[in-house]
């Protein structure tokens, strides 16, 4: 299973409140829309959640300036966390109803008919599976949503929600990075005593690959520790990660960033990093990520592996 690029678009569409877009957060958009373009990337990560349900308006609004577009771009959101409503701070809600609304609520914003794919964002624990199954077939028969995938779910959680689906989930989105491993020691640690301290759910990945279930990896540029960002909790073993990322992407004239998303994608999972930034050059910046995958050598992986876990494999 070959990875590919995907724009997450939760850093677009100005604060994380209720005041309305200003001009300056359209243009910023349309900057990081158009970039991503250019660098080849076709889908676009949302949720309705991002930025207050901004992010989606302004991705909207991009698209009006430049109606063209939507058919170079493959859209996918989510659904299934409510912000702020009957005195919560949060809750998570994947009934029939709410996901059917949402989804109304998000082509509005968008100002499409429909998106490619629907993500549902984090497990509810008060979930009816027959009622996902319910929502999904009245969506998909109205041409509201291509295909259905999941966000931060578990392989038992993906099992025992397809088992009432009659299509199969197609994305599983979770936390994956070169600095946040557990996805990747879960395998590692098995019957190692280190392995009591990782929180990763036993067989996902696995069951990902099993059943053609893209990987998509969000946080996978590691918040720019590795490219520049200066983290007052940078460890010793990120300045050394840090430092063999600039001497790989000098040596091979490329990137840190794509040298970065590079060792993602060079895990036969196919793993589709999501790149959050907003800024126009880091975009561009990840652009030879699938270049520097297909170069990069068994060693080299595993240098860069060891070198941010901080000491050797067991």
């Amino acid at each position: 299973m070959d990875g590919e690029l995907v724009y997450g678009c939760m850093g677009l569409g100005g604060a994380w409140s209720d005041d309305p877009l200003t001009a300056e957060d359209v243009d910023q958009a349309e900057r990081a829309v158009l970039a991503a373009l250019e660098t080849g990337i076709s889908w676009f990560d949302q949720a309705d959640i991002y930025r207050r349900g901004k992010s989606e308006t302004v991705l909207g609004r991009v698209l009006a300036r430049h109606p063209s577009l939507r058919e170079r771009m493959r859209v996918q959101t989510k659904c299934g966390i409510r912000l702020g409503e009957d005195g919560l701070e949060a809750a998570y809600d994947l009934s029939r109803a709410s996901i059917v609304e949402r989804v109304h609520g998000s082509l509005d914003r968008l100002g499409t008919e429909f998106v490619d794919v629907l993500l549902l964002h984090r497990p509810d624990p008060l979930m009816e599976p027959e009622e996902v199954a319910a929502a999904c077939t009245e969506l998909r028969s109205a041409g509201k949503v291509g295909a259905f995938g999941v966000s931060n779910m578990s392989a038992a959680q993906l099992g025992f929600l397809q088992a009432h689906l009659d299509e199969p989930l197609v994305v599983n989105q979770l936390e994956m990075s070169l600095r946040k491993r557990d996805w990747l020691e879960a395998g590692v640690l098995v019957n190692h005593p280190d392995g009591a301290a990782v929180s990763f759910p036993e067989g996902t990945i696995e069951y990902c690959r099993a059943h053609d279930v893209r990987l998509q990896a969000w946080g996978a540029l590691a918040k720019g520790v590795y490219t520049g960002a200066r983290d007052p909790e940078r460890s010793a073993a990120d300045e050394r990660t840090a430092a063999l990322i600039a001497d790989l992407a000098a040596d091979k004239g490329s990137t840190p960033e794509a040298i970065l998303l590079g060792w993602l994608m060079r895990h036969p999972a196919g793993i589709e990093p999501v790149i959050g930034t907003a800024d126009p050059d880091r975009i561009r910046a990840c652009g030879g990520a699938a270049e520097q995958a297909a170069k990069m050598s068994r060693a080299e992986w595993y240098a860069l592996y060891t070198a941010a876990r901080g000491g050797p494999v067991p």
